[in-house]
């Protein structure tokens, strides 16, 4: 049995041309590899359904296989299944627990029975390549790259790539939004959101706790670089002489006008994330507390109600309906919802503009101090409007 694949990868492709054009033959050679690995794969576009005798389909059961540097996933070794010991390899190990850990997140907070919500078994490789700069989903099989040893690491060793990967699944089975352009980078934009969300319900970390790094450990200590995206503080998540500066914005102001191609990025879809990606940050902030909560429910609802072709504007427009159909209209959470896309340039549709105008309750302006009487004044505003239309209202029954 074989299934058509799409790959969703990890490092985007700006990062690997950078270290294509490497003075270093070894790093240069590495990039290489993996840029045309990943094209074979796009290429053939096909990939084995499962392993004869491995764990049966149900309630997301975990298998693992090791392909010894080899690229050819039906070679596979059997490492560890969901009802085994656990392995002497560490890698088997680790992404084993990243399954689980994504796996155990969307059942306990969002009652949600694997990837596909019908218990989809979670199969893992590892090993992937030699010196594999990547770690992929393919629509249906996690894979994990080593990484050169040079620039990066081992890719089971982050939780939040796992989750990250994970989550293009899940996005797969709900609004299936297209990998192009803005529906794209809310694809990945959703990755990194329920990525960072698992890292910080699996350590109990508050929204003011939290990094909000994705990919912080993929990195070899030799690497000038915080991680390969901040939902924080996107375009900061690195800038050294071997990458260059983050290109993500944090703005629509900012946006990134790429081609629609594989070296595009498919526009930009692993840049223009930073803006959604800031605007999830700005809400949890808002709000405060475990961002798995309030904010987390309300950008799950929102990805369910989404379609194949949802553009930013309209994805902002649906968090604000659902955070009001949810939380109530006017309730903080929905005003949380309302300042943090106006923060990143986006103005809710029917939502005068003069209501929507205060102050920015962002941590790190403010260091987080403010933000109750930011919601307060937004509030007052919201009622002082509503004060109006119902006096207006009346003076037309007359």
């Amino acid at each position: 049995m074989t299934r058509t694949c799409r790959l969703n990868c990890i490092i985007p492709p700006h990062l690997l041309d950078k270290l294509l054009r490497s003075e270093d033959s070894d790093v240069h050679q590495a990039a290489l590899d993996t840029l045309l690995t990943t094209a074979r794969l796009r290429g053939e576009r096909t990939v084995r359904a499962s392993f004869a005798g491995a764990a049966t389909p149900g309630n997301g059961r975990r298998t693992l296989f090791d392909c010894r540097n080899g690229r050819l996933l039906p070679s596979a070794a059997l490492a560890r299944p969901e009802d085994g010991p656990a392995s002497a390899d560490g890698s088997v190990n680790r992404a084993f627990d990243g399954l689980g850990t994504t796996r155990d997140f969307y059942r306990e907070v969002f009652n949600r029975n694997s990837i596909d919500g019908r218990g989809m078994r979670l199969d893992g490789y590892v090993h992937f390549g030699a010196k594999y700069n990547n770690a992929f989903w393919d629509s249906q099989q996690m894979v994990f790259g080593d990484g050169d040893g040079m620039i990066f690491t081992d890719f089971t060793g982050s939780l939040d790539v796992i989750a990250h990967e994970l989550t293009h699944g899940v996005t797969e089975h709900t609004a299936g939004l297209e990998y192009h352009n803005q529906s794209g980078a809310l694809n990945e934009s959703i990755s990194d959101v329920f990525g960072a969300l698992v890292t910080q319900w699996s350590r109990k970390q508050s929204a003011e706790e939290a990094s909000w790094l994705i990919g912080a450990e993929v990195f070899t200590p030799d690497i000038d670089a915080d991680a390969l995206r901040s939902l924080a503080a996107p375009g900061q998540a690195y800038d050294n002489a071997l990458f260059g500066k983050d290109p993500q914005p944090d703005h629509m102001n900012k946006f990134v006008n790429l081609p629609d191609t594989e070296m595009g990025d498919y526009g930009g879809v692993h840049i223009n994330s930073g803006i959604p990606n800031k605007a999830f940050y700005l809400t949890a902030m808002n709000i405060g507390g475990f961002a798995w909560g309030a904010p987390g429910l309300i950008w799950y609802e929102s990805l369910k109600a989404s379609t194949v072709d949802t553009q930013f504007q309209s994805f902002a427009d649906t968090t604000y309906q659902k955070a009001g159909e949810l939380y109530g209209d006017g309730s903080a959470e929905q005003l949380a919802v309302l300042a943090a896309w106006q923060e990143v340039g986006l103005q809710i549709s029917g939502v005068p503009v003069g209501v929507a105008r205060a102050r920015s309750l962002a941590a790190g302006r403010d260091g987080g101090v403010g933000r109750e009487d930011g919601l307060a004044a937004l509030a007052k505003q919201l009622g002082a409007l509503s004060s109006q239309v119902a006096g207006l209202a009346k003076q037309a029954a007359r």
